[in-house]
């Protein structure tokens, strides 16, 4: 996990290097910020582009726990990354990727756990508004 991190953090600087380039090669003069602003405006709505039709699909078919799970794995990937980058700069901490691993692990078990708990409400749920006859069909 901690070479894919690495992979991706050097992908990211090729490709800034790469935008740097084109920048300087057709004398467009952007100012780094003007190019953050560009860049991440442009990838956030492709991003939505893609993310819209899928959510959608999954809304559509009854899936919204997917795009809940989607949503807030997102934002606690972001969170852990966060608090161990403020434990580094800080010093409150040591800044290690196992504390992002573990975290995120324990958001997953969790969630397992919310799911089997919301699966045992729904299976009760069901048998209960059906009746004993039809918990079999």
């Amino acid at each position: 996990m901690e070479q894919l991190l690495y992979g991706v953090v050097g992908l990211i600087a090729q490709l800034h290097n790469y935008i740097l380039s084109l920048n300087n090669s057709y004398e467009a003069s952007f100012t780094d910020k003007e190019l953050h602003f560009l860049v991440i405006g442009a990838l956030g709505v492709i991003l939505v582009c893609i993310a819209h039709p899928i959510f959608k699909l999954l809304a559509r078919t009854g899936h919204v726990m997917v795009i809940t799970f989607l949503y807030v794995g997102t934002i606690m990937i972001v969170i852990a990354f966060a608090i161990e980058i403020g434990q580094g700069v800080t010093g409150t901490g040591a800044m290690e990727f196992d504390d992002i691993v573990y975290g995120i692990g324990g958001f997953l078990a969790m969630f397992i756990v919310l799911m089997v708990i919301r699966a045992i409400y729904h299976l009760i749920k069901r048998w209960v508004t059906k009746g004993d006859d039809e918990w079999y069909d």
